[in-house]
């Protein structure tokens, strides 16, 4: 049974029935729509979305549009942060007119971990370096601290007033009221682009893991209960895989460190990960060769095509090799761990020269955000 935990441990292993369950649309529909479709888009990563055509017909007629996500600062950004990271910023190079809002979930931290603001703080200045080493441009993008910004806070408020205990039960499953206010916080985050001080209502694209729809669903609701004061457009989003854990199982999680690495982990350490990762290969040489082996099991075949392949000739070369028994196993991961290791050290060496940058980048989003507040 396919279930959607944002707080959790997730596992999907039916993206088509999670679609037909949820009413989440295909991206595969929409990929000529794209002039140049990312990695993500063209090699199914992203799957589902919720009214990207809204976002695509913003590029085409070249009008605003905000791609609003966030990353829970509870330690080192990690691959599925990455993932997220990644199509935050091909959506933000489409187009001069998109504007990134980048929450740092520090409230969320302190309901689902019991991290206090000042740990959270530290870890934010290092999250902020790793997406702007990724790519992200600083100037056409908002960094802030839930905490901090009191449009969040209020619309939360408001947000509470509109929902009740079975509705939040119903989307999330029993929980203590510290996470149902998180979830109100991220619909204040979500739809904080639309206030009238921000550009007012426009198109909003919030890339996700398939785990956060539980988000999403309550966001558009929301939008779609206070259209009469706000007029928002109901949130678009568009979902991308879970990528297999190094163990085996169905999601890399920062609750379980060893089911993959983090972008803060030496190459040495996550070159070790790696090398004794669970594979799709056979139990003999000889049964490899003859059966192939099975890469949608796989997560040491997954980093090729989330993550480190140099293009997708490379992607269909390792899944072409792997099937047909051509490839074993050991040598598939010595590949991986080199390409691992090239982005790990060039990550670090960026990361570390961005520091700087992400601090200032924090500070002049919270002093516009200010000068705009009401």
């Amino acid at each position: 049974m396919d279930k959607l935990d944002p707080w959790g441990t997730s596992s999907i292993k039916d993206y088509s029935r999670l679609q037909t369950e949820f009413g989440i649309e295909p991206v595969a529909p929409l990929v000529s729509r794209f002039k140049k479709p990312s990695p993500h888009v063209r090699r199914g990563i992203d799957f589902g979305q919720r009214d990207l055509v809204r976002i695509l017909d913003a590029v085409d007629h070249n009008k605003p549009y905000a791609v609003m996500s966030g990353i829970k600062p509870d330690g080192a950004f990690h691959l599925g942060n990455k993932m997220t990271a990644d199509d935050i910023i091909y959506f933000q190079s489409l187009s001069k007119k998109a504007m990134v809002y980048y929450a740092i979930a520090d409230v969320e931290a302190y309901a689902d971990n019991g991290l206090s603001f000042a740990e959270t703080s530290k870890t934010a200045v290092r999250n902020v370096a790793d997406i702007l080493a990724l790519g992200l441009d600083p100037d056409h993008a908002l960094v802030y601290k839930q905490s901090e910004e009191m449009r969040v806070m209020r619309m939360a408020t408001v947000f509470s007033k509109g929902v009740t205990n079975n509705m939040l039960k119903a989307i999330y499953g029993e929980r203590q009221i510290g996470l149902y206010l998180s979830a109100l916080v991220q619909a204040g985050d979500i739809l904080m682009p639309q206030l009238p001080e921000l550009g007012g209502p426009k198109p909003v694209l919030v890339p996700v893991g398939a785990d956060q729809d539980p988000h999403i669903r309550l966001s558009r609701d929301l939008a779609a209960k206070y259209d009469s004061e706000f007029g928002f457009f109901p949130p678009s989003a568009i979902y991308h895989r879970l990528e297999l854990a190094l163990t085996g199982g169905y999601k890399m999680s920062k609750r379980l460190p060893e089911s993959g690495f983090t972008l803060d982990d030496s190459p040495t350490e996550a070159a070790k990960r790696v090398r004794s990762a669970f594979t799709g290969g056979r139990d003999t040489v000889e049964e490899q060769r003859r059966l192939g082996g099975r890469p949608q099991i796989c997560p040491v075949y997954d980093l090729y095509p989330f993550h480190f392949a140099k293009d997708d000739e490379h992607v269909e070369k390792v899944y072409h090799e792997c099937t047909k028994g051509i490839r074993l196993c050991g040598e598939c991961k010595l590949e991986a761990v080199g390409l691992v290791k090239e982005f790990l050290e060039e990550h670090h060496r960026r990361r570390e020269s961005l520091m700087k940058d992400a601090g200032e980048l924090l500070t002049k989003s919270r002093n516009y955000l200010l000068a705009t507040g009401k």
